[in-house]
């Protein structure tokens, strides 16, 4: 199609529509012959009213988006910034130290509890402990005992075996220690695993947040004894940034790729366009609805981004120069589109075209 064909509006095409391949009027030379009607174009005569109806516009270039689509989107909390508050050991809950909403950073205590086992750590400790400074003492004295053979041994008053045995016990002694050292290094890991100092234990301990965010789960009352390590007390959820999850049609799936940039509006801020980084396209498809989600991640250092809001995201390839018409010159038949192309005075000629994204 050319630049400067020029095309008869859909608002006047009811009056060719109603033509056939000619004006029904008195007879001119400029009647439609039956070849019109075969070629599809149609014919009015130089002095119809209908010419005067007919407006016809320019085929023109212009810059459009390509390989375009939206979908619908809803806002949702990004899973790899979710953490979860458990027990540390079985107890009883005795104060809960934030309130739901609240912001908290890593490390600050969210609940107090008592529980016998951390008695019963601290004791494991304390006798670590003392399994190394008795292990130590034996090492020592072994090595005195080997030293104080040895030299019976050069001044021929202690037998060759009396050293190797000597020998022996030194290292025994020496495997001791280092086994009794390992054992206190273990109990005393445990004690800061409970958060409990080993120099000053107590009976009751602090849980405290592992990571920065918002509370956005309590599952759990003072006074509670809860035996059961593997539930969740509390969920924490990191929102500076957020996903906006998609389900994009199957045949439109192909546009996207993980690490593009697309754009998002969401209805809570009509008019403002976000920019997001596309993170995950899910593996499989959803038979139901013939999607595949997307997820986007959107950056949300206000927090004014809720999991929970529903928007749109946009996508496109950037913008290519296509031929343009105005939409009302588009005609949809049973066989497809097309439009009237202005021949000559009075005469129309039908041209199939195919609309939609530029490819």
């Amino acid at each position: 199609m050319r630049t400067r064909m020029t095309v008869v509006l859909m608002v006047v095409f009811s009056c060719l529509a109603g033509c056939g391949s000619r004006e029904r009027s008195a007879p001119s030379s400029q009647a439609a012959s039956p070849s019109h009607a075969d070629s599809g174009q149609v014919v009015l005569e130089a002095d119809s009213l209908k010419l005067g109806q007919i407006r016809t516009a320019p085929v023109v270039l212009q810059m459009a988006p390509w390989d375009e689509f939206e979908a619908p989107g809803k806002v949702e909390v990004d899973p790899n910034r979710v953490s979860h508050v458990f027990m540390p050991v079985p107890g009883r809950v005795r104060q809960v130290l934030v309130r739901l909403g609240d912001a908290v950073e890593e490390g600050q205590p969210l609940l107090i509890i008592e529980s016998p086992e951390i008695s019963a750590a601290v004791a494991a400790y304390r006798q670590a402990q003392a399994e190394l400074r008795r292990a130590q003492s034996a090492l020592a004295k072994a090595g005195r005992d080997l030293g104080r053979i040895r030299d019976l041994f050069e001044n021929r008053a202690a037998a060759q075996r009396d050293v190797w045995a000597a020998e022996n016990e030194v290292a025994q002694a020496q495997a001791a220690v280092e086994q009794a050292k390992a054992e206190e290094e273990q109990a005393r890991h445990r004690l800061e695993l409970l958060g409990i100092s080993p120099n000053a234990p107590e009976h009751q301990i602090n849980v405290t947040a592992p990571t920065s965010g918002k509370v956005f789960e309590i599952a759990v009352a003072a006074g509670e004894f809860r035996t059961d390590t593997s539930a969740s007390l509390m969920t924490i959820a990191d929102l500076s940034r957020v996903w906006i999850t998609s389900n994009v049609p199957e045949n439109l799936i192909r546009l996207v790729h993980i690490g593009e940039n697309v754009e998002v509006e969401l209805a809570a801020y009509p008019g403002e366009v976000l920019r997001g980084t596309v993170r995950r396209i899910a593996d499989t498809l959803d038979a139901d609805t013939r999607t595949v989600k997307v997820q986007t991640e959107l950056p949300n250092p206000g927090g004014r981004l809720r999991p929970g809001m529903f928007g749109r995201i946009r996508h496109t390839h950037g913008l290519k120069q296509v031929p343009a018409i105005p939409p009302a010159a588009l005609v949809q038949g049973n066989d497809g589109g097309y439009v009237f192309v202005e021949a000559g005075r009075g005469r129309f000629q039908k041209l199939r075209v195919r609309s939609g994204q530029p490819r």
